[in-house]
C-alpha cells in the first residue's frame, strides 16, 4: 500500500477515536424511583446531576463517568433531605457499578446509564436534642421525637441554636460535638449536638478595605458600629445596611474576626466595592388622555467625599394631554447620611414647577429642610420645615399662596418588590400642618396610600392586589387652601378608565359657581394579576374614588368608577404595563382611556 495512503489510513482512524472520545453523550439515561411517593420522585430528579448533564450538547465519555461518580452523593443528600436514610442506589454505566470503575479506567465511550433508587422506610426521630441553648431560643416543631427526620430540619434546629447564643452576644458560639445514629432496626435516626457557646463579646474596631473616595473617618460615623458594647447580630446587620443605604458602595461585606482581641474585643472587617459616581436615569410613560410625561435624573453619589448624594430631576407632564396644558418640573435634592445619628439623614430640597392643569395655572416654588430617620429597612420616618409659593389663577381670579409646612411622615414598606409586588404590604402616611400668609389659611393637610398584596393558586400564579387612599385637608377653607393640596379624581394614579382629574369639586364664590379640587378624598383600586406565561401575566382591575367639599357625606360629594383590563410584560427592570380602562359610573365622556409604563399601576 503506498505510503501516503496508510499515512491517510492512519489519520482518519485518530479521528474517528478522537470523535468517539469526544462524543460521550449517552444513548439514553434511564432514572427509576422505587415507591409511589411523587414528590420525591421530582426531588430526586431533579437533584440528578446526570439527568442534567445528559441535556448538554457538547459532553464527552468523560463527563459522563465523572458525573455517574458524583450521582450516589447527590441523591443520598436529596434523600436524607426527605428523612430516608437507607437507601440503596445503583448507577449502572453499560451495566458495571460507576463506583466501581477505577477513575484511570473510565470508559472512551458510553452508551447507556442505568440509574435506580429504592428510598426504603422513611425515618423518624427516636431522640431529637441540641443543647445547652440560650434562653428564648425557638427550635422548629419538626424537630422533636417521632416526627420525619429530615436532614434539613437537623441544619435549622443547630442554626437556631447557634443564632440563639449569638443573639446574646456568644459570637463565636460553634457545633463542639454531634451524635448522629440511624437504627435501621426501629427506622429511626437519633440527633444529639453540642453547642459550645464561648464568650460573651463586645464589638473591637471597624477595618476598612476599598475606600477610596470616600474618607474612612465618614465610613465609620456612616456605619456606626457601637465598639465596646455587646455583640448583637441584629446591629451587625444594620452596620451593612447604612453602608449600603448611601449608595456609594455597590458591595458591602463585613467579616467578623477569626480571633478575639482581648479581653473580649471581636473586631470586624468591611470590604467595599465603590460605585460609580454618577448616575443616569430617563423614564416615560403615556396616557390617552393625559399625554406623555417624560422625566430624567442626573445623580452624583459622594459629592464631598462624606457620602452626600446629590440629585437633579425634571420632567414634562401631560404633553399632548386632551384637556390641560404642559406641565414642568425641576428639583435639586442633597441628602447627606448619619446626620446627626448614623440611622438618620438630613435632606435639602428645591423646586421649580409651572402647572397647567384643568382648573388652574400656577407658577409654583418649594424649599425644605428635613431629616429621614430609618428605624429599619422597612419602616422610616420623615419630618421637615419648609417653605411653598405658588402664584396662578382658576375660575374664581388670579391668586398668591405663600406658607410655611411642617409635613411628618411614615412609610412602612414590607413588600417583596416595589415594582412587582406579590406578597405583604405597604403603608405610606403624612400630616402636614401649615401656617398661611395673605390668602392662604392655615390648617392641615393628611393623606394615607395603602396597598396590601397575597398570592394564591398551586404555584402562587395569581397575584390579588389592593389599594386604598385618602385625604383631608382640616381647618382652612377651600378656596384659602393652596391649589396643589387639594384632591382630585381620575386618571392612572387613582381611576382608571376616568380621564385625568375628571372628578374636583364645584364651590360658590360670592356666588359664582367654580370648579376646584375637594378638600376629602377616599379612593380604592382591585386588581387581579393572573401569570399566562413565564413573562406575560393578564390583569382585571376596578377603581373608584370619591371627591368631596368638607367630608364625604357633604351634598357637595360626588364619586366615580372605572374598570378594565391590562397586559404585562416582565423585564429586568419591573414590568411593562399596558391597561385599557372604561368608565362604569360619573361623567363617561372621556370614552376608553389607555395607560402605558414601567411597573404595576400601585
Amino acid at each position: 500500500m503506498p505510503a501516503n495512503h496508510t499515512r491517510a489510513l492512519f489519520v482518519a482512524a485518530t479521528l474517528s477515536l478522537s470523535l468517539i472520545a469526544m462524543n460521550g453523550r449517552a444513548d439514553q439515561v434511564q432514572f427509576t424511583v422505587a415507591g409511589t411517593d411523587k414528590n420525591l420522585n421530582v426531588d430526586l430528579r431533579a437533584a440528578s446531576v446526570l439527568l442534567t448533564t445528559n441535556k448538554s450538547k457538547n459532553i464527552t465519555a468523560l463527563d459522563l463517568f465523572a458525573d455517574a461518580r458524583a450521582e450516589y452523593g447527590r441523591l443520598i443528600g436529596a434523600l436524607y433531605a426527605r428523612g430516608y436514610y437507607g437507601p440503596v442506589i445503583h448507577v449502572l454505566v453499560d451495566g458495571k457499578e460507576a463506583a466501581n470503575i477505577a477513575p484511570l479506567n473510565s470508559p472512551a465511550r458510553i452508551n447507556q446509564i442505568v440509574v435506580t433508587v429504592d428510598p426504603g422506610p422513611v425515618f423518624a426521630f427516636s431522640r431529637a436534642q441540641v443543647a445547652p441553648l440560650a434562653p428564648k431560643t425557638n427550635m422548629p416543631l419538626e424537630f422533636a421525637p417521632g416526627k420525619v427526620a429530615e436532614s434539613g430540619v437537623i441544619k435549622q434546629a443547630v442554626q437556631n441554636g447557634i443564632d440563639g447564643w449569638r443573639a446574646r452576644g456568644y459570637a463565636k458560639a460553634h457545633v463542639s460535638a454531634q451524635d448522629l445514629k440511624a437504627d435501621h432496626n426501629t427506622n429511626t435516626l437519633g440527633a444529639m449536638v453540642q453547642i459550645a457557646p464561648g464568650p460573651q463579646l463586645r464589638f473591637g474596631q471597624l477595618a476598612i478595605n476599598g475606600a477610596v473616595r470616600m474618607r474612612e473617618k465618614t465610613v465609620r460615623r456612616v456605619a456606626g458600629l457601637p465598639t465596646g458594647k455587646v455583640f448583637d447580630p441584629m446591629e451587625e446587620a444594620r452596620v451593612a445596611e447604612r453602608l449600603r443605604r448611601t449608595g456609594v458602595f455597590s458591595s458591602v461585606t463585613l467579616t467578623e474576626d477569626d480571633k478575639v482581641t482581648p479581653p473580649n474585643f471581636l473586631g470586624i472587617t468591611a470590604d467595599l466595592v465603590e460605585n460609580k459616581t454618577r448616575r443616569y436615569t430617563f423614564g416615560a410613560e403615556i396616557a390617552s388622555t393625559e399625554g406623555i410625561l417624560l422625566s430624567g435624573s442626573w445623580l452624583h453619589r459622594n459629592l464631598l467625599g462624606g457620602g452626600e448624594r446629590l440629585e437633579v430631576t425634571g420632567s414634562i407632564a401631560n404633553i399632548g394631554a386632551q384637556d390641560s396644558g404642559v406641565d414642568y418640573k425641576l428639583g435639586v435634592t442633597l441628602d447627606r447620611p448619619a446626620t446627626p445619628g448614623p440611622d438618620t439623614t438630613l435632606n435639602l430640597g428645591v423646586s421649580v414647577e409651572h402647572r397647567d392643569d384643568t382648573d388652574f395655572q400656577a407658577d409654583i416654588f418649594t424649599s425644605t429642610v428635613g431629616f429621614t430617620h430609618y428605624f429599619s429597612e422597612q419602616l422610616t420616618a420623615t419630618a421637615a420645615i419648609g417653605y411653598d409659593f405658588a402664584n396662578g389663577s382658576d375660575d374664581a381670579g388670579s391668586f398668591t399662596y405663600r406658607d410655611v409646612t411642617l409635613p411628618i411622615g411614615v412609610t412602612w414598606d414590607r413588600r417583596d418588590s416595589k415594582t412587582d409586588a406579590t406578597r405583604n404590604f405597604y403603608i405610606d402616611a403624612e400630616a402636614k400642618p401649615f401656617y398661611g400668609f395673605g390668602q392662604t389659611d392655615s390648617g392641615i393637610r393628611l393623606a394615607f396610600d395603602a396597598r396590601a398584596y397575597k398570592s394564591i393558586g398551586a404555584n402562587k400564579g395569581v397575584v390579588l392586589a389592593a389599594r386604598f387612599q385618602g385625604g383631608a385637608v382640616l381647618g382652612a377653607s377651600i378656596l384659602g387652601t393652596p391649589r396643589e393640596d387639594l384632591f382630585y379624581s381620575g386618571g392612572g394614579g387613582t381611576v382608571r378608565g376616568q380621564p385625568y382629574q375628571s372628578l374636583g369639586a364645584t364651590v360658590d364664590d360670592n356666588g359664582t359657581p367654580i370648579n376646584i379640587g375637594g378638600n376629602t378624598f377616599l379612593g380604592a383600586s382591585f386588581e387581579a394579576r393572573v401569570k399566562v406565561s413565564e413573562k406575560i401575566s393578564v390583569v382585571g382591575f376596578t377603581d373608584f374614588g370619591l371627591i368631596g367639599v368638607d367630608g364625604i357625606s357633604s351634598s357637595n360629594s360626588d364619586w366615580q368608577a372605572g374598570a378594565g383590563v391590562g397586559v404585562r410584560y416582565a423585564t429586568g427592570v419591573g414590568p411593562v404595563r399596558l391597561d385599557i380602562g372604561v368608565p362604569i359610573h360619573g361623567n363617561p365622556g372621556g370614552g376608553v382611556q389607555i395607560y402605558v409604563g414601567l411597573g404595576q399601576a400601585f
